[in-house]
């Protein structure tokens, strides 16, 4: 009974976002333990205090493509997309366009790139995060950061992971820039 549920739940999420939930559903087949330890990332990912919503999802989604650029990427902008995030900023998070984010979106892209690069540099963006949204803005964009690596590294994990494919913002089509530098910043 309980699974069927889940399954239930895990039908619309699928209808309601385009998204395979194949390896989750693997997950429950094998071990309802470990199907419940896997929501925790989802509380982990909606942690969000004190941060503006276009400097969540640019951590989740810079986080994401330095994973993946495929289901997981596109489930990020579908979800930013419902969340209220501008098309222009999401196209410009996925082309790795940093002169055309604002603000808010640009400080969490550097402070979430130094971090993937074990850059020194990771402690001058923290502080400039600090300064401006306080400490639990550094630890949501943490969570943030933490799961949006998560999930595409347990799909390939657990043979799921899919190729590159294409990411649409609004029903279009935009190029992935993999690997941004943070050197494309002044």
């Amino acid at each position: 009974m309980l699974k069927a549920l889940i399954h239930n739940r895990l039908d619309a999420f699928e209808r309601e976002y385009g998204y395979d939930t194949s390896y989750v559903r693997e997950i429950l087949a094998a071990d309802i333990g470990a199907f419940w330890r896997v929501t925790k990332l989802a509380s982990i990912s909606a942690y969000s205090r004190d941060l503006p919503v276009e400097a969540q999802f640019a951590a989740k989604i810079t986080g994401t493509l330095a994973e993946d650029c495929g289901p997981c990427t596109q489930l990020m902008v579908t979800t930013a997309e419902k969340a209220g995030v501008s098309a222009e900023t999401l196209r410009a998070l996925i082309r790795g366009d940093d002169a055309a984010l604002g603000p808010d979106a640009h400080l969490a892209v550097m402070f979430t790139r130094a971090v993937l690069q074990r850059d020194p540099e990771a402690d001058v963006w923290r502080e400039r995060v600090r300064e401006r949204w306080g400490r639990r803005a550094v630890i949501s964009l943490a969570f943030a950061l933490v799961a949006a690596r998560a999930y595409p590294t347990l799909k390939y994990a657990l043979g799921f992971g899919k190729t590159c494919s294409r990411v649409t913002v609004a029903g279009a089509p935009v190029s992935v820039l993999r690997e941004p530098s943070l050197a494309q910043v002044s």
